[in-house]
C-alpha cells in the first residue's frame, strides 16, 4: 500500500542538536533499569551529556498482539520521565501486528517508533523479521506503512537496519526505505552474514548518507558500529557526514559515557553504581528477567583496575543481591588502597 503522505513526520528528530547521540536498543541490556542508570549518570543538563535519544529493547509486535504475550512484554515498554525523547523499537514482518503495536506505543507516550530491520538472530530472521526484511524490500515497505498508520501521523517512524544480507546492498536498500518517508535511518555498518566478526564499514555508512542527502528528503541518517568513546562518536559524525551516532556495546559498564565532563571514575564509584544498578534491576524486573542478565554488566563494570579479575570471578558465582553486596563489601575491606584508583570512562 503506497503511503501518500507528502510531509515526513519528523517529530523530535528535527529538534536535536547536530550531531546527536542515541542509546542503542540492545536485547537484555537497555532495559528500564539500565536506562535509568544511564539517565542519572550521563544526563546533567541540556548542554552537558546525553544521550539525546533513548531506545527500548526490541519488542515483538506479534507477541504484543496476544493477551498473554502483551502482559509479559509490556514490561519492556516501561520508561521514566527522565528518558525523553524515547523510541519504542518493535519487530515483525506482519503489517497487521506492527500497526497494532505502533498504536499501542503511541498510547503509552513514546516519542517515536522504530522498526528493527537489522537483528541478525536466526530465530528472528526465520520469522521474516529483523535483517531478513532486507531481502524483501516490498514487505519491509508494507511494515513501515503499517507502523505509520498505527501512529496516525502523531509521532515519527524510523528504521534501524544493516547494509545488506550477505553483501553491501545500500544502493537499492536505502532508496527503498526512503520511499516510505521515514524520519530516520540508523545504519549498522555490517551485513547480516558477518554478524560482528569483522569491523563495521563506516565508508558504507557514509555512502548511505550521500544517498539520503541526494534524495532531498529530511530523513536523518545515523551510523552504528564499534564506537567506544564520546570523542570517537563526534569524530565519526563529522568525518562521515552523519546526523547522529548510535552507541551500542561501548556503553557497557560505563554509564558516564555521555557525560562530556567526566573523564575518569574511581573504583569505589564503579562498585557503588554496580550495586545501585543491581537493586534497580531487581525492583523493576526481578519478576520478569533472569538475574543472570546482570552478570554481563558485572563483567563490564569490574575491569581495568587492580585485582578486578578476582572480584569479577566472585560476582559470576553470585545469585542474589545479598551475595553481591557481601562480595563487594569484602573486596573493598580487603583492598582499601585501590578504591580511589581512577579508571577512564
Amino acid at each position: 500500500m503506497k503511503n501518500n503522505n507528502e510531509k515526513i513526520i519528523m517529530g523530535f528528530w528535527e529538534k536535536l542538536p547536530n550531531p546527536f547521540l542515541v542509546l542503542a536498543p540492545m536485547a537484555d541490556v537497555t532495559d528500564s533499569a539500565f536506562r535509568k542508570i544511564i539517565a542519572k549518570y550521563s544526563r546533567h543538563g541540556e548542554t552537558n551529556g546525553g544521550p539525546h535519544v533513548f531506545y527500548t529493547e526490541f519488542v515483538s509486535a506479534d507477541g504484543l498482539d496476544h493477551e498473554q504475550g502483551r502482559e509479559k512484554l509490556i514490561k519492556d515498554l516501561r520508561f521514566s520521565s527522565h528518558e525523553h525523547p524515547i523510541v519504542a523499537q518493535i519487530f515483525s514482518s506482519n503489517p497487521d501486528t506492527v500497526e497494532k503495536a505502533a498504536r499501542l506505543c503511541l498510547s503509552l507516550g513514546f516519542d517515536g517508533v522504530d522498526i528493527n530491520m537489522g537483528c541478525p538472530e536466526k530465530n528472528i530472521c526465520k520469522q521474516g523479521a529483523g535483517s531478513a526484511l532486507i531481502k524483501n524490500p516490498k514487505q519491509a515497505q508494507e511494515v513501515i506503512y503499517a507502523a505509520k498508520r498505527g501512529v496516525d501521523g502523531k509521532i515519527p517512524i524510523s528504521v534501524k537496519t544493516r547494509v545488506g544480507w550477505t553483501e553491501n546492498q545500500i544502493e537499492e536498500w536505502i532508496p527503498a526505505l526512503l520511499e516510505c518517508d521515514i524520519a530516520a535511518i540508523i545504519l549498522h555498518g555490517r551485513t547480516r552474514k558477518v554478524m560482528s566478526k569483522v569491523p563495521a564499514n563506516w565508508d558504507w555508512i557514509a555512502r548511505a548518507g550521500e544517498i539520503v542527502r541526494a534524495s532531498g528528503k529530511t530523513t536523518k541518517i545515523l551510523g552504528n558500529g564499534d564506537v567506544v568513546s564520546l570523542d570517537q562518536a563526534y569524530r565519526f559524525a563529522e568525518n562521515y557526514k552523519l546526523d547522529g551516532i548510535m552507541i551500542g556495546r561501548g556503553i557497557f559498564g560505563n554509564p558516564w559515557f555521555f557525560d562530556h565532563d567526566k573523564n575518569t571514575v574511581s573504583v569505589k564509584d564503579k562498585l557503588e553504581v554496580l550495586l545501585e544498578h543491581t537493586k534497580l534491576f531487581l525492583e523493576e524486573l526481578g519478576d520478569h528477567k533472569n538475574f543472570a542478565i546482570m552478570k554481563k554488566h558485572y563483567k563490564a563494570y569490574v575491569s581495568g583496575f587492580t585485582d578486578s579479575k578476582e572480584l569479577r570471578i566472585a560476582l559470576m558465582d553470585a545469585h542474589t543481591l545479598k551475595e553481591i553486596e557481601d562480595i563487594c563489601a569484602a573486596f573493598q575491606k580487603e583492598h582499601p588502597d585501590i578504591l580511589d584508583e581512577q579508571i577512564p570512562c
